[in-house]
């Protein structure tokens, strides 16, 4: 699936605003670009919570969670990309007037409330994915375990036709196989985990980001 199925900020770096002129109508393009962002990470997230209740259940198959992986992966771009936008917005020149300046405020502070809003939400559902992927790898490697000698030789006093070294010859395959998917979705588990950092990291930079702005009107 493509990403514009989950949202792309449509723009790839700050330089292509600046051409637009004045800090005014620079600010305009931002925030709507942020506000945009804002709506695709709140949308994905909300995709997220429902894929999410497949799991555990007969709806759980690879290809939701290849879904739920590309929808993760999207997201976190568009994470990044509205964090930088919003860092661009605070660097452009305050408007001159003391009204377009408190006005700016306003603006800037609700674009970024709701911002923080969609990256809790998002934090919060990406737990209950490394969740849910941990318990069913557990539960995997319990069937796993759980399957053994006494199985093989109840297919054996059941007639099969295979003898006991052909058929632990099948199994090992299929448990190498079995082994490579489990070690990663374990790879993805921990990707996810790192994934979840970033977006806390990028949460404590944007408190800090609105500290700042508080001491510099401050000083309008």
């Amino acid at each position: 699936m493509s990403q514009g199925s989950y949202g792309s900020s449509g723009l790839s770096s700050y330089q292509q605003l600046t051409t637009a002129g004045n800090s005014s109508s620079e600010f305009t393009r931002l925030s709507q670009v942020v506000g945009t962002n804002i709506q695709k990470i709140q949308q994905n997230v909300a995709q997220i919570q429902r894929m999410v209740t497949q799991l555990g259940t007969a709806q759980e198959t690879e290809q939701l969670w290849e879904k739920l992986g590309q929808i993760q992966h999207y997201t976190n771009q568009l994470v990044r990309d509205t964090s930088g936008y919003l860092k661009d917005v605070s660097k452009l020149p305050q408007p001159s007037t003391p009204s377009d300046q408190k006005m700016r405020k306003i603006q800037v502070e609700r674009l970024t409330k709701d911002f923080s809003d969609a990256l809790n939400n998002f934090q919060i559902a990406q737990r209950r994915v490394a969740d849910k992927e941990k318990a069913s790898i557990a539960r995997s490697r319990a069937a796993k375990s759980s399957l053994g000698y006494d199985d093989r030789a109840s297919m054996q006093s059941d007639h099969q036709l295979i003898s006991l070294s052909q058929l632990s010859s099948q199994e090992a395959q299929m448990e190498d196989v079995d082994l490579d998917v489990l070690q990663e979705r374990e790879r993805a588990v921990r990707k996810l985990e790192e994934d979840i950092q970033d977006v806390h990291q990028i949460t404590k930079d944007l408190g800090m980001m609105v500290h700042e702005q508080g001491e510099a009107v401050g000083r309008w």
